[in-house]
């Protein structure tokens, strides 16, 4: 071997071997390590970055994880004059080959520990001159290795994802199950392979809003990450890294789409859209870029399990279930063209429709609920007009129910504060307008998600103002008041002056829970403190009632 080869690679490999030792002991003292995660280190990068000044008075860097391109972690070494001496024909045919079979030998190896390798590794070597630079590349599979992770994952898939509730895999084994969903080292890249697994799991996980988000995200960001670097880096290119526009290379640089991986990539599109809406109509726009009819056809007209147009005598309907979109077209501002539109929803929501859809509407009327939390968006337009016609009212009831669902939300706003479960606004107008419609706020109030929605904080107020304070009326007023947040402010307008207001609320707050109790008269009085005020305050009978229900605090 050429002296100046040997002293650099005796270089690279102390500082390498130094930085593994480490690294071998802080995996070592690792707890909880996942069965479905054969090893943590899958790369080595050594590269000599030039000076500023002069090229060979740069440094050696080594990487041991791929690094981010707005960070530099780099392990940095000097190198000696042996430097100048090394020509592209020297790395190529004596130190990249000596590097990578020192490499190959520690990888099949386990001196390190049996996992810190991954069954695959890849090693870059990058060499920079004044005006040139040389980049090498070799990729490693141990296949005994990954013959051992697939007998893990298929284990691990009948046992934990097939089986029946309650068993649940661990929060650490579902990031690593998401990550090889989109492997084909493991799991063939198809939707009918992947599909069933995710479903499955979203299933099993629907009681658990905390684990079943956790999921969610996991799948998604290892969809999103198969997407960009996978597929869309064939065909694509991005001004930088932080880019989210895509641009199709010329025609020359690119071949045409692998039919399986456009599949798939759809599949993912579709799939990343439950939670990431404006990805997923990105990803389909730039398929149909590349020729996908089906893409094209989802952007148009949605998958074909729903009639995508409407033609009725008093509205015109046309919905999307690829982009859950519906769009209402009012022809004539009549009690019978909201019952039409409201016949039109309920039919699609019976069928399946997704229930977190985006309405657009055309219509002249402009009707809000008197809730200053809820957007102004045309969905809330749609059925604040609506409620103007109590005939209708039935008929929006029986539209509530079929869209309530825990969980779930409107995709009429950017998730956030405003976000709300399918349904909302119906229920709220029927409750703030007719008493008949108490039982249904009950019901939407037990079934609000009120750790991930705050509009409903606002509705007491709003129901108060509607119909005052009446002891018939105080149990459905404590379910409102539970249905909020638990941050949620008290409510300015709430008086509890008279026996028989006090009375009811002591017979309702005796069969609830303790910290139930605290909420209610929190969100009532302000605190503890000021309910004992009020009750020095008053003379009987109302400060013994008040007293009572200060007793349900201890």
């Amino acid at each position: 071997m050429n002296k100046a080869v040997e002293a650099f690679l005796a270089d690279v490999w102390a500082e390498v071997t130094a930085i593994y030792a480490k690294e071998s002991q802080r995996i070592h003292e690792l707890n909880k390590q996942s069965r479905l995660q054969a090893g943590i280190h899958n790369y080595l990068q050594v590269a000599w970055r030039k000076g500023k000044f002069n090229w060979a008075q740069g440094s050696i860097h080594i990487d041991v994880y791929e690094p981010f391109s707005w960070s530099d972690s780099s392990y940095k070494i000097e190198a000696g004059s042996y430097i100048e001496e090394l020509t592209d024909e020297l790395l190529i045919q004596e130190f990249f080959p000596a590097l990578w079979g020192r490499m190959d030998a520690l990888f099949r190896s386990e001196g390190l520990g049996p996992r810190f390798f991954d069954y695959r590794f890849e090693i870059l070597f990058v060499f920079e001159r004044e005006q040139s630079e040389l980049r090498l590349s070799h990729h490693m599979v141990n296949e005994s290795k990954l013959a051992e992770l697939k007998e893990s994952l298929d284990h691990f898939i009948q046992t934990k994802i097939l089986s029946d509730p309650p068993v649940l895999p661990s929060e650490n084994d579902m990031f690593f199950f998401a990550r090889h969903l989109t492997n084909p080292d493991v799991i063939k890249q198809d939707e009918k392979a992947v599909g069933p697994l995710i479903r499955r799991l979203t299933d099993k996980l629907r009681s658990n809003r905390k684990r079943l988000d956790e999921w969610t995200g996991h799948y998604t960001s290892a969809l999103n990450d198969w997407a960009q670097e996978h597929f869309l880096n064939q065909h694509f290119v991005r001004p930088d890294d932080y880019s989210t526009n895509w641009v199709l290379k010329a025609e020359s640089g690119r071949q045409a789409p692998d039919p399986g991986e456009m599949d798939f990539f759809l599949f993912a599109a579709l799939e990343i859209g439950g939670r990431e809406p404006h990805t997923r109509q990105k990803y389909l726009e730039l398929a149909a870029q590349l020729g996908s009819g089906k893409a094209a056809n989802y952007l148009q007209a949605g998958s074909g399990e729903f009639e995508s147009t409407y033609k009725g005598s008093w509205m015109e309907g046309r919905n999307n279930d690829v982009t859950q979109t519906i769009e209402i077209r009012i022809l004539s501002e009549e009690e019978q063209a909201y019952g039409e539109a409201l016949d039109y929803l309920i039919g699609l929501l019976r069928e399946g429709f997704p229930k977190g859809y985006k309405l657009q509407l055309k219509s002249g009327q402009k009707h809000f609920l008197p809730l200053k939390k809820l957007a102004k968006s045309k969905l809330h337009q749609f059925f604040g007009n609506a409620l103007q016609y109590p005939a209708l009212f039935p008929k929006l009831a029986e539209y509530a129910e079929t869209a309530m669902e825990e969980f779930s939300w409107y995709g009429d706003v950017e998730p956030s504060e405003k976000s709300v479960m399918p349904g909302t606004y119906a229920v709220f107008g029927l409750g703030l307008y007719s008493e008949s419609y108490f039982p249904l706020v009950c019901r939407y109030m037990e079934l609000v998600d009120t750790e991930h929605q705050l509009v409903q904080d606002s509705y007491a107020e709003a129901f108060v103002e509607a119909h005052g304070v009446k002891a018939e009326q105080v149990p459905v007023l404590v379910e409102i008041l539970l249905g909020g947040n638990e941050e949620a402010r008290p409510v300015k307008n709430i008086a509890i002056d008279r026996p028989e207001l006090a009375d009811a609320l002591v017979r309702v707050l005796q069969d609830k829970k303790d910290y139930e109790r605290e909420l209610v008269l929190c969100r009532i009085f302000g605190s503890a403190q000021k309910l004992a005020k009020a009750a020095k305050k008053e003379q009987p009978p109302l400060k013994d009632r008040l007293e009572q229900l200060l007793s349900l605090l201890t």
